[in-house]
């Protein structure tokens, strides 16, 4: 498997040896609502494709410390479920059957909570990739969370539905934006937009964290004092991205502007000691960011 097989979509493909990520609960309290993290699997990626022309040794440096290869990662999925009196609001609606065959369990993992999909009030989209997106459909191309609610950030659904981002996004990544046009197009009649500093929902308030995608965003998930960051793919793994947040990652759109982002965020949480739950982060994602030295580290409990 290479860069340009994944960018292009894994659907139909099928690739053994690959380990499908077995439900794990993790979970917080937020005063008298209740975050969960669940699994959707993980993803299966080549090297090269997040850190392609970075400082090899010290990047191996990096990597070994975490016991880590250099050629292939299998980060995993992160969904987060806010179970609050009233709604029940899943971040993100995960893979779907045809983009990779190690993801897309997010329906057996809500299962095992005993959540229905008609059980989510509302589905919130942090940004339009195919592991965030694409599990909106079905394989029937039905509305999976028919009875929800759906929001994505005005200026993330004015890229992905601009017919001339398929002319204008890197080659490789033209399936990201037929998927997603395709997918958008079929939920425009049940979604709404929402902006920067914006109180989404009660206690759920949208930060613009572009650079992943031109319109990405996370979400503070706040009741008093207790407050968790739900972070997307603004943080896209607990290694490289910690110890040297500067450098560039190559599944960013705009990569130098998906490194200020990171820079500003960790230092955001770390700063006001914020729980963070991170897409592709180990452990179900939930941890915390330390200082080290001129950077960071990703800690969890």
């Amino acid at each position: 498997m290479n860069r340009r097989q994944v960018l292009m979509g894994l659907g139909g493909l099928t690739l053994s040896g690959i380990p499908q990520l077995s439900f794990a609960e993790t979970k917080i309290k937020l005063g008298a609502s209740e975050l969960i993290s669940v699994s959707d699997g993980n993803l299966v990626l080549p090297g090269d494709m997040l850190f392609d022309g970075l400082p090899q040794a010290e990047m191996e440096g990096i990597l070994t410390q975490y016991g880590l290869p250099f050629d292939q990662f299998e980060p995993p999925c992160n969904l987060t479920l806010l179970k609050q009196e009233n709604a029940t609001i899943l971040f993100d609606a995960g893979s779907g059957s045809n983009f990779m065959p190690s993801a897309g369990t997010i329906l057996d993992n809500l299962e095992a909570l005993d959540v229905a999909p008609e059980d989510i009030t509302h589905v919130v989209f942090t940004h339009g990739h195919p592991d965030h997106l694409w599990g909106i459909l079905d394989d029937f191309d039905d509305l999976v969370f028919a009875d929800a609610q759906l929001m994505i950030g005005q200026a993330e659904w004015e890229y992905w539905t601009d017919p001339n981002t398929v002319n204008t996004i890197n080659e490789a990544r033209t399936t990201f934006a037929v998927g997603a046009a395709r997918r958008l197009d079929a939920i425009k009649d049940q979604i709404s937009f929402f902006n920067d500093a914006q109180e989404i929902l009660p206690g759920v308030m949208a930060h613009s964290t572009p650079g992943h995608t031109p319109g990405h965003m996370s979400f503070e998930i706040r009741e008093g004092s207790d407050a968790v960051m739900v972070g997307g793919d603004a943080i896209i793994n607990h290694h490289v991205a910690f110890a040297r947040p500067e450098w560039p990652n190559g599944s960013d759109h705009d990569r130098e502007l998906g490194a200020k982002t990171r820079i500003r965020l960790l230092d955001q949480l770390a700063t006001d000691k914020m729980t963070l739950l991170g897409f592709h982060l180990v452990d179900g994602g939930l941890g915390r960011v330390e200082r080290s030295g001129d950077n960071y580290r990703f800690v969890t409990e």
